[in-house]
């Protein structure tokens, strides 16, 4: 597991002491105007929250804003070809998720390639997704939605973000190795889901731990956790893999892309920031109330994580027969 240590030693070429925020001497022309950070996801959800977390102190040491940019669509794709189309400036930053990775297998045709058409920045957190029920359900354990979506073929519902997004791959692979027959809503964002979620309005949905606090609310039931170990965030929660599905596992990433291209000056000004900036205590410990653990890598590091994600991934899409025009 990353460490705080390894962290800072990533950032240890910036100028930056934290909690103190200082420009940077790496340019007196760049950046020199706002610069857009595109979420590929709807506002509101925990994709959204984390990249508020990380645009904030960035804006900060540049004394330029980053702006949030959301673009969902296309599971994810929308943004991400916004992104493989844009200048290599530096002003244009794709703030990705794994679901990057999952593109190349799930979508038989791609308007960007996720390898030749970005230039990687850096690995920014790492995290487990939660299974979560509305209160209505009858089920308190993982063993016990599997048998009563067995018993119910068909009636139950898998809701998502969005089509080929993670938590839509989380829910799949739940099904295919479970043997469950169930419909897939996708819907444009988190927050809408969570909107049918607790009225019942869907029966099962794949969630970072932002929705902890829901859960802890009342207002929704988290069953386990799809790592393959308990998380620090909610150590009660039981993973699914120990709790009715041996074998499951599933954790998401999220990183920093720029177009092809982009000079390599600026690749290493954005990636110096932005580990400095995850490794700041406040920053992190926001992160971890929502099951969110900070990496910081180079960019050659992530460059090689998101050639074995495609790898992962294609043979997940393969096994569950998963296709999208």
């Amino acid at each position: 597991m990353p460490t705080r240590r390894r962290i800072v030693a990533l950032a240890a070429g910036s100028a930056i002491a934290f909690p103190e925020f200082v420009r940077p001497a790496f340019s007196q022309n760049w950046p020199s105007h706002y610069l857009r950070l595109v979420v590929p996801m709807a506002p509101g959800g925990p994709t959204d929250i984390a990249a508020r977390l990380v645009a904030d102190p960035l804006s900060k040491i540049w004394s330029q804003q980053v702006v949030i940019e959301n673009k969902p669509g296309g599971g994810t794709n929308v943004g991400s070809e916004l992104v493989a189309r844009s200048a290599p400036d530096g002003y244009t930053i794709l703030y990705a998720t794994s679901s990057l990775a999952v593109a190349p297998s799930l979508y038989k045709s791609l308007g960007y390639n996720p390898v030749t058409d970005f230039a990687p920045i850096s690995h920014l957190f790492n995290f487990p997704f939660y299974m979560f029920v509305p209160n209505s359900s009858p089920a308190r354990t993982v063993r016990d939605f599997i048998d009563h979506a067995k018993a119910h073929p068909g009636q139950l519902t898998l809701a998502s973000p969005g089509t080929g997004s993670t938590p839509h791959l989380a829910g799949e692979l739940f099904k295919h190795m479970a043997g469950l027959d169930m419909p897939h809503v996708p819907y444009r964002g988190a927050s809408l889901v969570l909107n049918d979620l607790i009225p019942g309005r869907v029966d099962l949905y794949f969630a970072s731990g932002s929705l902890l606090e829901n859960a802890r609310a009342g207002q929704i039931r988290v069953l386990g956790v799809t790592g393959a170990k308990r998380d620090p965030a909610a150590p009660k929660v039981p993973t699914i893999a120990e709790a009715g599905l041996p074998g499951y596992e599933v954790t998401s990433w999220q990183a920093l892309f720029v177009p092809a291209k982009t000079p390599p000056g600026i690749i290493r000004e954005i990636h110096d920031r932005a580990v400095a900036a995850i490794a700041d205590r406040s920053v992190r410990a926001k992160l971890q109330e929502i099951g969110y653990v900070a990496i910081g890598s180079t960019p050659q590091e992530l460059g090689k994580l998101l050639e074995a994600e495609i790898a992962k991934w294609a043979a997940v899409v393969k096994s569950a027969g998963l296709t999208i025009n």
